[in-house]
């Protein structure tokens, strides 16, 4: 990296874009809003949401869009300005962002890639969009990260836990908050060798696609290093909603451990098969059969009801923590929606936020300005802690919630108790880490 390269992220990353004595590139002048897609004019800015309002992710992605209204409720200075009063940086001011009142449009993703593709392309193409974000499908997510890095807008992931988000698919135009599958493995293996011990045969069902492959290699991988064995590994279509034919084997396989490595609608199915299979009241190789699912929610402990009583997973946040951060978030989403976030709605509100503060920081919409300003940038007050954006790959690094379905809740919401805050530093890996390998970060595009 050149010398004027380093300082340049040096400048953008405490926020200091003018007055210093330094020359900075012209993309960075406050007044400098053109040359690349979709530059806002002096007014509004446009966002876009794009969600699933459809398909098996459809209850996440309807608690992502109350995030995102919210976000720009408290952007544009309603409400009671949420997170912008506990983030660290403190750029934002209910006044847009640079001024300017934001807009947004929203899409359906329908939980499939074409059509997340299409409706990116519209937003961008025909409403004029310069920020793209959402998920809840990592296939979602890295299919519009693609189409936005070949169009010259930031993408903001949503929802997307795949390793390959910022791993072998990231890019230089996209940015993820939530964790991924190795962190939620390097959580979870601890916690599960205190709990079942390190003798244990797991079977594995696991979606067929980008995330579920990962966080199969991944939850695998850790828990092999304890002493498990994986007696097999069965993929199922995204589209399933009966597990039933897929349970049954698990019956003779003579594991004593069945790893769900499901999201959503196709978690609470899956696992309503198995518990319908009796299989939480089974005794094999003289153990109890414990079932455990990497990565769920409040949403899909609430789809699954009794049956998520004593299931163990990973999250990336929960309305419980209190902070100063998590408080404000629940309190703002409450009051506008009766009743709390998901780890969803928040990774999305958090997204937004980050956003228009990198735009703030750097005192323009340019995407190569944006990419600059998040890069390194370091952070707290937003619910997970200190928080770092790596520049390397552009994915944050957080704790890890390690959670557990409650057996006496005392409301509908209150689902999962927190059995481990997992630190950062366990769950960091190198940028070159096998699991991340085979993708190129590249250099922004700013588009036209």
């Amino acid at each position: 990296m050149s010398i004027t390269n380093l300082t340049r992220r040096g400048v953008l990353r405490t926020g200091a874009v003018a007055g210093a004595g330094l020359a900075l590139p012209t993309y960075l002048s406050a007044a400098s809003h053109s040359g690349f897609t979709n530059a806002p004019g002096d007014s509004s800015v446009t966002l876009g949401f794009n969600v699933p309002q459809s398909g098996p992710y459809a209850d996440e992605g309807a608690d992502e869009l109350r995030a995102y209204e919210l976000a720009v409720e408290h952007l544009n200075g309603g409400g009671d300005g949420g997170m912008m009063g506990t983030f660290s940086s403190k750029v934002l001011d209910g006044t847009g962002i640079l001024g300017r009142k934001v807009e947004y449009v929203t899409g359906d993703t329908q939980t499939k890639s074409d059509a997340a593709r299409a409706s990116a392309k519209s937003m961008i193409e025909k409403d004029g969009a310069i920020m793209i974000t959402g998920g809840s499908s990592s296939g979602v997510a890295v299919a519009v990260q693609g189409l936005c890095q070949e169009a010259g807008v930031i993408f903001m992931a949503g929802l997307t836990h795949s390793n390959d988000t910022t791993g072998k698919d990231k890019k230089a135009n996209g940015f993820r908050h939530f964790f991924n599958g190795y962190m939620s493995a390097a959580a979870l293996a601890p916690v599960l060798e205190g709990l079942y011990g390190n003798d244990r045969k797991a079977y594995h069902l696991t979606a067929d696609y980008t995330w579920g492959w990962t966080q199969q290699e991944s939850i695998a991988a850790a828990t092999e290093a304890l002493g498990w064995e994986t007696v097999n590994n069965v993929l199922t279509p995204l589209a399933a909603t009966d597990f039933s034919s897929y349970i049954a084997p698990v019956l003779d396989s003579g594991a004593d451990v069945l790893v769900l490595n499901h999201y959503g609608g196709n978690m609470v199915n899956s696992l309503t098969n198995a518990v319908q299979f009796g299989l939480r009241n089974k005794q094999v190789n003289g153990k109890n059969f414990e079932i455990v699912v990497p990565l769920f929610s409040r949403l899909m402990a609430r789809g699954a009801g009794e049956n998520i009583k004593g299931i163990v997973g990973s999250t990336n946040w929960h309305w419980s923590l209190q902070d100063e951060g998590s408080k404000a978030f629940v309190k703002s989403f409450g009051t506008k929606y009766g009743f709390p976030p998901s780890q969803a709605a928040h990774t999305c509100y958090v997204q937004t936020l980050l956003y228009a503060d990198a735009v703030t920081r750097a005192g323009s919409f340019n995407p190569c300005a944006v990419v600059e300003a998040l890069e390194g940038f370091e952070f707290d007050g937003m619910g997970n802690g200190p928080t770092l954006y790596r520049a390397e790959d552009h994915q944050c690094f957080k704790d890890v919630l390690v959670v557990r379905g409650k057996e006496n809740p005392t409301s509908e919401f209150d689902l999962l108790e927190v059995v481990e805050v997992t630190p950062a530093a366990q769950v960091t890996y190198s940028p070159d880490n096998p699991m991340f390998a085979g993708g190129q970060l590249g250099s922004c595009n700013p588009g036209a």
